[in-house]
């Protein structure tokens, strides 16, 4: 289980805190056990401070404070606040990165269930799409669904997601994907052929809604399956 604790200090040496966190970062490089940190500071107060750290357990975060880096950079934290600092535990018992979240029902209703109308209700209405394999790179929202619908038709392919990563407003997709050239694309009739391979795929998020795409599928590898191209 997740595990997050969180560090509550009063300071209003925030420059020396955050150069701090730049030592420890360094110090603990190969050894820490954190995965995440983040430092904040209160709107209202700005020499309220909170600092934030994530573990992929709590086992783990308690091996992280046995490092005798951990403790020095405590101690020289302790020198900076205004009184002793408190912290909180946690497990955490929910973790819905909601970007995520779109991407997957993208993946899942508009690729695997073929419902390219879904798309209306998942992206913006400004959205750009970017697609090397396509006739242009850049296209609005009504071009690019029927683009994708040329490709849903001639493959009804189904898409396997292998990894998903979210940071800021932009989430990661790796893929892979299998599907039956059972319809003209891109002007070759069809061959009945199966067809795999992989691809990544960059999302830009605003407001719950993918705003933005980027794709990179292997369609020379679709083209060598279907005999179109040399292998």
């Amino acid at each position: 289980m997740t595990f997050v604790q969180i560090i509550d200090c009063k300071t209003d040496r925030v420059d020396e805190m955050s150069r701090l966190m730049d030592s420890w970062v360094e110090a603990t490089q190969g050894k820490r056990t954190a995965t995440h940190s983040l430092m904040a500071r209160d709107r209202s107060d700005s020499t309220h401070v909170l600092e934030i750290v994530e573990f992929p357990s709590y086992e783990e975060a308690m091996e992280n404070s046995k490092l005798p880096e951990t403790d020095r950079i405590f101690r020289e934290m302790v020198a900076l606040c205004d009184g002793e600092p408190t912290f909180t535990d946690l497990d955490v018992v929910r973790d819905e990165q909601l970007n995520k979240l779109v991407v997957r029902s993208f993946v899942d209703e508009v690729i695997n269930k073929g419902d390219i109308g879904a798309a209306d209700r998942l992206c913006t209405a400004d959205y750009r799409e970017h697609d090397p394999s396509q006739p242009s790179y850049d296209v609005d929202l009504a071009t690019a669904k029927e683009a994708n619908r040329e490709i849903m038709e001639a493959f009804r392919p189904t898409c396997t997601i292998e990894g998903l990563v979210a940071e800021g407003d932009t989430v990661c997709l790796r893929m892979s994907f299998k599907g039956r050239h059972v319809g003209p694309y891109q002007g070759v009739e069809p061959t009945g052929r199966d067809v795999t391979g992989t691809g990544h795929a960059t999302f830009r998020c605003r407001g719950g809604k993918i705003a933005e795409s980027w794709w990179n599928v292997d369609d020379m590898g679709v083209m060598r399956q279907l005999g179109v191209v040399e292998g």
